[in-house]
């Protein structure tokens, strides 16, 4: 069988919007009541993408590292789920400042992320708009998701899903550019010999 592609996402967002409810109703269709907030877990999953078994590596941070246990996070990760709570918006704010660490770690790389609104089963409560959310999006430009997970709603596997084939897609540009200049220097590496020998 085929060694299957791995990829590592990361899920960041302030403690109480919901991250590891988010991961539990991805791995399992459920939803868990009551957790610890400040645990960190890693979870393996195996799935099939377009037709590829891909094995996912997800961190779930608890929301309350410090700053250099984050940004080890951030090292880590290679797509990222940056998710707040509609209706807690100091947890939406929060979302912009995560965004420009993450860019300050990982360039001149881009940053791989979806954005996601989590509890929207709350519409009655709700602080942030839909409309903000796909605002927010469009300045980090990236995809916009808002769900649920303590119902469900909302297609969270296609979160997952379309974070590791962006991941994916990163991963084919960056290697053809890689391939790309390393011909390069070939070609110069012989120009300059020939350029020698015809001296």
């Amino acid at each position: 069988m085929a060694k299957s592609a791995e990829v590592k996402l990361a899920i960041f967002g302030r403690a109480g919007v919901g991250k590891s409810a988010l991961v539990v109703r991805f791995l399992t269709k459920r939803f868990i009541w009551e957790y610890d907030p400040t645990l960190e877990s890693t979870y393996r999953h195996q799935a099939t993408i377009d037709d590829e078994v891909v094995t996912m590596e997800i961190l779930d941070t608890a929301g309350q590292e410090d700053t250099i246990q984050r940004e080890g996070h951030m090292r880590w990760g290679e797509g990222f789920v940056l998710v707040y709570d509609i209706t807690d918006r100091g947890s939406f704010e929060e979302v912009l400042p995560l965004k420009n660490i993450l860019d300050e770690i990982k360039k001149p790389k881009n940053v791989t992320l979806i954005l996601v609104g989590n509890k929207a089963d709350l519409d009655h409560s709700r602080q942030v708009s839909t409309e903000e959310g796909e605002k927010l999006a469009t300045e980090l430009a990236c995809a916009f998701y808002e769900c649920s997970a303590c119902t469900g709603e909302g297609n969270i596997t296609e979160i997952f899903y379309e974070l590791c084939r962006e991941v994916r897609r990163r991963r084919m540009v960056q290697g053809k550019t890689r391939r790309r200049s390393s011909t390069t220097h070939v070609k110069q590496a012989i120009n300059k010999m020939l350029t020698k020998i015809s001296s």
